[in-house]
């Protein structure tokens, strides 16, 4: 007992040392999780108890499906459109049959390969949401089609998973036995979810303490439940976590629950360092080499190309691709899985840490400098737009007249914009890049037109010289300046709203010419000050006014308006 406590103290601390380290340089911690495990390593003889660390690491994994679970939400897969579901399916199989077919020409066995193709499919959900949060762009157009691939591809891998724990003792009986346990098992679930659950959670909520241990005890039972028929005690854990998804409660369950998930997760990371052998390494680096550009290369192309396919412009695409261009925390538990089982040699293990290790931290500089990227290779990108540009003429509903005030982006804000214009009965012009949204338009007889405002191209199309008003509710501060530049050229007197994330940007905005900048997040606080002042004490405009916020969030729901958890609203 002593000896582990030892182990678990030199974990955390070299872990929160390296963490910390890696986070004053810009960097993600999970590498530097997996390098305490290599450095802390069984062979270096300072770390004395393995195997509970291994055991403490797949609790790890456990509560990282649970809050999978939790997390997921199967609505937002109706939002999605072709490119975030089919789109996503022709990913996943595609960069499967890639992967294996490589693997099998590098010599691996049918199985590994089938493993190797396994973990170069998914991308790492965990990884990419933190990376699209930190830079607010969870709620743009590529973050929406990025989040829609992700749910997908978490969904496939717990069915990997589950396979693949099952392949040792494969046969028709056991698989019908497991098959049938499920559904009865997932039937329970559901009836649970909807007539039990929310009364007992109703009753715990009270206590905070209750309120834990219950969202903990429902996770041992379906966990225990599913290693009972046969399958992987992680895949019990995510379908606990889908089942509390839809209760009231689920926030303060995550939020009851992500301690114990980070700091098991943290275990589950060191102890595949800890497996991570490199010295005989030679053969594989050719492999490591051609897994990394499959993954960081072709992926990105591929889902770029199907992006573009569907209908959307070539940055979009762009973005989307890069935002994927990494493997999954899925990938790394498929593989650990697959050692533990003797399905995989430690060559293969060592291999996909180190391509996750490698592709994870590449992935945060895609992210984080996607405009620069795009911007520098955006002419050899103009093949993606050849597949839209059949439709592009298509998508656009202009009436014969002048327009007054031209709406540069359909989101949330252009929403409320749009509106209001109609209603003063103003002239205008909607431009978006989401030909989802700009169908919807035409088919509500707004005039419309399909376009990306960061193009020449469309900002040339825009009838700058005779509209008066110019609205950018596009958050990029690159686009707005062009936007500012270009219009106050072409129109001097026109009055130009532009957006910004950020103090800064809007001061720049401002030096260059804009007449007003949009900051979203101050928005709220001024929209509650002007109910306070102008609705205090007057009940029935307060009804009228919440009626009407009922009905127009309805329709923002048909929109795809919904607003997750932890996006912000660009």
């Amino acid at each position: 007992m002593q000896n582990l406590f030892l182990d678990l103290g030199l974990i955390i601390i070299v872990a929160t040392i390296l963490a910390y380290l890696a986070r004053l340089i810009k960097q993600p911690v999970i590498p530097a999780y997996i390098l305490t495990g290599y450095l802390l390593g069984p062979w270096r003889g300072l770390i004395t108890d393995k195997t509970t660390i291994q055991t403490l690491s797949e609790i790890g994994i456990t509560f990282l499906l649970f809050i999978v679970g939790l997390e997921i939400d199967f609505r937002k897969l109706k939002h999605i459109g072709l490119a975030g579901s089919l789109g996503g399916v022709i990913q996943i199989v595609a960069v499967f049959a890639t992967g294996f077919i490589v693997a099998a020409l590098f010599g691996f066995v049918p199985l590994e390969a089938i493993y190797i193709g396994i973990v170069i499919t998914f991308s790492s959900t965990m990884v990419v949401l933190k990376l699209l949060s930190d830079k607010r762009e969870l709620d743009t157009l590529h973050g929406r089609i990025t989040i829609g691939i992700l749910l997908l591809q978490d969904v496939f891998a717990i069915f990997a998973l589950s396979i693949l724990a099952t392949l040792d003792h494969f046969s028709a009986a056991a698989l019908l036995k497991s098959v049938f346990g499920s559904i009865v098992i997932i039937v329970i679930a559901w009836l649970l979810s909807k007539y039990v659950f929310p009364r007992m959670f109703k009753i715990a909520a009270d206590t905070q303490e209750l309120l834990m241990l219950l969202s903990i005890g429902v996770l041992f039972l379906f966990a225990i439940a599913f290693n009972y028929i046969g399958f992987s005690i992680a895949i019990g854990a995510f379908i606990a976590g889908v089942t509390l998804a839809n209760l009231p409660y689920n926030i303060e369950i995550i939020g009851k629950v992500t301690s114990l998930r980070d700091f098991f997760a943290t275990l589950f990371f060191v102890s595949l360092g800890m497996e991570l052998v490199i010295k005989d390494f030679g053969h594989l680096v050719l492999p490591l080499i051609v897994f990394l550009a499959i993954i960081m290369v072709f992926k990105p192309l591929l889902v770029s190309f199907v992006t573009a396919y569907f209908g959307f412009k070539k940055r979009t695409a762009f973005y989307t691709g890069m935002s994927l261009a990494q493997i999954s925390e899925f990938s790394l538990i498929v593989v650990s899985q697959g050692l533990y089982l003797g399905h995989v040699s430690q060559d293969i293990f060592s291999l996909t840490v180190l391509l996750g290790a490698i592709s994870i931290t590449m992935t945060s500089y895609f992210i984080k400098y996607d405009t620069a990227w795009y911007y520098r290779f955006s002419r050899r990108l103009e093949f993606l737009d050849k597949w839209t540009k059949s439709d592009q003429e298509e998508l656009e509903y202009k009436p014969d007249f002048k327009a007054e005030a031209i709406v540069l982006g359909h989101n949330r804000i252009g929403f409320s914009i749009a509106r209001t214009l109609r209603k003063l009965r103003r002239k205008m012009m909607v431009v978006d890049f989401n030909p989802e949204v700009v169908k919807y338009m035409m088919q509500n007889k707004i005039p419309c037109m399909y376009g990306d405002v960061g193009d020449l191209e469309t900002i040339q199309r825009l009838p700058f010289k005779t509209a008066r008003l110019v609205i950018s509710t596009i958050p990029d501060a690159r686009d707005n300046l062009l936007i500012v530049k270009k219009s106050k050229e072409a129109n001097k007197k026109i009055i130009v709203y532009v957006t910004a994330n950020d103090v800064e940007t809007a001061l720049t905005l401002y030096d260059a010419g804009a007449d007003y900048v949009i900051l979203p997040h101050f928005l709220g606080g001024e929209h509650v000050s002007l109910l306070i002042q102008n609705f205090t004490g007057k009940l029935d405009k307060i009804l009228e006014l919440k009626l009407n916020h009922i009905k127009e969030l309805h329709q923002r729901r048909l929109m795809g308006h919904e607003h997750p958890h932890h996006e912000k609203a660009r």
